[in-house]
């Protein structure tokens, strides 16, 4: 038997949600296409290709899609007004594997869902933001605030700096842009606690 809760990341980046459950005493196995520092045990594969039998086990899901369809058309530049509206396949193959991992666990694993606050116009409102990390998804109802000090605050993040995504294509600014996107400690932390299971339900 487990002895340690799950969480599973998708999109998981530089793990920032991953931090926070590590810490929290959790196992986090974390799904990206790409390879990079990663503090949990980290899967390379499509997050559209993963069949979640093998999730049963987990505690939660935690998500980060890819934002940058979702800000690029939130700014107030006229090309980007005119572009179509982005698909949301990787947003709804969140949805999809949670409804799969909770039916193979045969009950309910929440997910939450983090994204920018620009996507709001194609995927409804957030329930909650912490800074400029806007979520979605089972968000537990008291929610702590982010606390900004200048210079150091967290609303300088994507539609604020477009140039992190749509400058150059270098890979010190691609290091750059994972950065920004990394869910802060703090958020990640207090997530992990509220869907933390009792040491009785994973010994």
């Amino acid at each position: 038997m487990r002895r340690r809760p799950l969480a599973i990341d998708l999109y998981c980046g530089l793990g920032g949600w991953a931090e926070g459950f590590l810490a929290e005493g959790y196992d986090v196995i974390g799904f990206d296409i790409e390879r990079r520092p990663y503090p949990g045990q980290l899967a390379l594969q499509d997050v559209m290709t993963i069949h979640v039998s093998q999730f049963r086990d987990a505690a939660v899901i935690v998500a980060s899609p890819p934002c940058q369809e979702y800000s690029y058309r939130a700014m107030p530049w006229k090309r980007a007004k005119a572009l179509p509206p982005p698909s949301n396949e990787l947003w709804d193959a969140c949805f999809r594997i949670q409804r799969e991992a909770s039916e193979a666990a045969e009950h309910y694993i929440p997910m939450v869902v983090e994204n920018v606050r620009g996507a709001q116009k194609w995927l409804g409102r957030a329930r909650w933001h912490y800074g400029s990390y806007y979520l979605w998804g089972d968000v537990p109802a008291l929610m702590p605030f982010a606390l900004r000090i200048e210079g150091k605050g967290f609303a300088a993040r994507f539609e604020d700096t477009p140039f992190a995504w749509y400058g150059s294509k270098s890979s010190a600014r691609k290091a750059a842009s994972a950065l920004i996107a990394k869910i802060p400690f703090e958020l990640a932390r207090y997530i992990a606690k509220v869907y933390k299971p009792d040491k009785e339900a994973v010994a």
